[in-house]
């Protein structure tokens, strides 16, 4: 069995106050950034995210990897189609040369970015853990 990781974060655990409209949110924003994604009855997962139903709602911000900047604004308009409220539309934005992106407020307040770095070399695409048999 494998699975992939990224190269800093573990994983994100987010706790949602109305788990199908989180849920409807994130597999949104997940499919128009091309990231697979597991669904139960009661969480969601993709690669280091975690979403669940619990109190209380977190509130923190996170930026997801995109390709080329059409991924951010198919990111931005699949967010705002399924319930998320702008917090900046795309955009080039001056942390570096390059970095475009895009944000929005999920539905419990979580500042959701995609973000396109420019044009750069990958030295992976992801981390992969292959299990021994037990």
């Amino acid at each position: 069995m494998q699975v992939h990781r990224g190269r800093l974060i573990d994983h994100v655990h987010l706790r949602a106050r109305d788990l199908e409209a989180t849920k409807g949110f994130y597999r949104a924003v997940l499919d128009a950034i091309g990231v697979p994604y597991e669904e139960t009855g009661d969480h969601l997962s993709a690669d280091e995210l975690w979403v669940d139903a619990g109190e209380p709602a977190t509130h923190i911000h996170l930026a997801f990897m995109a390709a080329d900047r059409e991924t951010v604004e198919r990111f931005h308009a699949a967010g705002l189609a399924a319930g998320g409220r702008d917090n900046g539309g795309p955009g080039e934005r001056p942390y570096h040369p390059g970095y475009y992106a895009a944000f929005l407020w999920d539905p419990d307040g979580n500042n959701i970015e995609a973000v396109f770095h420019g044009p750069a070399e990958r030295s992976a695409q992801s981390v992969v853990f292959t299990f021994a048999a037990p």
